[in-house]
């Protein structure tokens, strides 16, 4: 059952159970997908999908963030709400120890010997990480082993 699939039944089932704030967290999620598939490609491929996924989470934790910030309280839970409804849905993340082994082969295949071969070593390790790690701890890590 693809993405899409998921989120059509979950939709009438949260309309069902007349589950409100819920209901608007699916129905964010159907409309990014229904963009990506009607901006001209042939369709919503998975890597697309979780990328999609993966930015209305980090979105709404940012927001969610911001709302506490600034003591409003209502606004951040209803935004960590609907964080939680999209994780459901987020793809299995890498561990750490497996990024940072998928780092260390990529600083090998490349030649890496310091901080400053960082460039050489992050587009392509990016690239390869997409969607199945964090950016920031993909960096941080390659920062890591690179000061090594």
């Amino acid at each position: 059952m693809s993405l899409t699939e998921r989120i059509n039944n979950d939709i009438k089932e949260a309309m069902k159970a007349r589950e409100k704030e819920k209901l608007e967290a699916l129905r964010d999620i159907k409309a990014k997908l229904l963009l990506e598939a009607t901006s001209g490609a042939d369709g919503v491929t998975e890597a697309a999908e979780n990328k999609i996924v993966l930015k209305l989470h980090k979105q709404r934790m940012e927001s969610y963030e911001i709302f506490k910030q600034q003591g409003r309280n209502d606004l951040a839970e209803a935004e960590l709400f609907q964080s939680k409804v999209i994780e459901a849905y987020l793809p299995k993340m890498m561990s750490e120890d497996e990024i940072r082994q998928a780092v260390r082969e990529k600083i090998a295949a490349v030649g890496a010997a310091g901080p400053q071969d960082l460039p050489k070593v992050m587009g392509p390790i990016m690239g390869q990480l997409n969607g199945k790690a964090d950016g920031k701890v993909i960096s941080e890590i390659v920062k890591q082993e690179l000061n090594k």
